[in-house]
């Protein structure tokens, strides 16, 4: 219990040698009158001044030691997560109302279905710090990078076709990425970039080849998705993402193949993240305060009592 501990005061003890100094120099000094026979009254005084003096010099070392403010930091450190910084990068443009994706249930359109596939990878992804971005004509981050499942999938179910424009930006969309992950201090940084279109040029004007410079200087790797029909969405812009970024380039052409292949980015290697560290100091003066106060308290009782000083 008294490990670490230390005085914030500790200048304070020199008080003490006042206290001595005053009971040696500082005495006081009453008239004497002679009685006769006063040995046994004596002896009296002599028994009921030892506690006395014992509960005096207890109170006031006692006082002096919470004066010094007796005090022990109690350290407290998070526990370092084990994962990526992964940005999710969702298209929502008005494509993604096509219907047939899933076999199990034809009239779910394709954003209805990559959103249960994404909620359930977010939900095994539990040592990752997760964000996302959305992009439709325009992208804007959804979600800041989070380690609360919950919410993030809270937000997810809230997203919806045509949020963010019905056309498709996606070079913007890998820029915005860049924006959520550059504050990241991981040392492996993912963006997992999920389409079922051509990028719209009139809309997007980033060029192609200045946002994937921005994601290699900031050192993301990207997998990007292609999902629908092999004609749907541009497969060697994507496969230049991947190549460019270090990420490896995927295809799906209904919900099961989405599904395995979230669950092959979900094997990928882990890397650290530092955890939180802090402390706080906990103070212990009250109690050689208590002890003080007691001591003293006891003590002017039996002086009182018994008559001494």
């Amino acid at each position: 219990m008294f490990d670490g501990i230390y005085f914030e005061f500790p200048q304070i003890a020199f008080v003490f040698l006042l206290f001595i100094l005053c009971a040696k120099l500082c005495k006081m000094r009453l008239p004497s009158i002679y009685f006769p026979h006063t040995s046994s009254f004596l002896k009296n005084s002599v028994a009921v001044s030892k506690p006395l003096f014992f509960l005096k010099w207890i109170g006031i070392v006692m006082m002096i030691v919470a004066l010094m403010s007796p005090v022990k930091d109690e350290k407290y450190e998070l526990e370092p997560k084990e994962g990526y910084d992964i940005a999710l990068i969702l298209d929502t443009s008005e494509s993604m109302k096509a219907e047939g994706f899933d076999a199990n249930n034809q009239r779910l359109n394709r954003f209805d279905v990559v959103k249960s596939i994404v909620s359930d990878f977010i939900a095994k992804r539990k040592n990752d710090n997760i964000g996302l971005v959305v992009f439709g004509a325009f992208s804007f981050i959804a979600s800041p990078l989070t380690y609360d499942e919950n919410i993030l999938n809270k937000i997810v179910s809230q997203l919806y076709i045509g949020m963010a424009g019905k056309y498709t930006a996606l070079n913007t969309s890998l820029a915005q990425s860049v924006n959520l992950l550059k504050m990241s201090k991981s040392k492996t940084k993912i963006a997992i970039l999920l389409t079922d279109g051509y990028s719209t040029p009139e809309i997007d004007k980033i060029p192609l080849a200045v946002a994937v410079e921005m994601v290699k200087k900031e050192g993301i790797k990207v997998y990007p998705i292609g999902i629908g029909m092999a004609h749907e969405y541009n497969r060697e812009v994507l496969q230049k993402i991947a190549n460019e970024s270090g990420g490896v380039a995927f295809s799906a052409s209904s919900a099961n193949e989405l599904k395995e292949i979230y669950r092959k980015i979900d094997e990928l290697e882990k890397s650290e993240i530092k955890g939180e560290s802090f402390s706080y100091a906990k103070y212990y003066y009250q109690f050689p305060l208590f002890i003080s106060l007691l001591s003293l308290m006891l003590y002017i009782y039996l002086r009182n009592k018994r008559g001494y000083a």
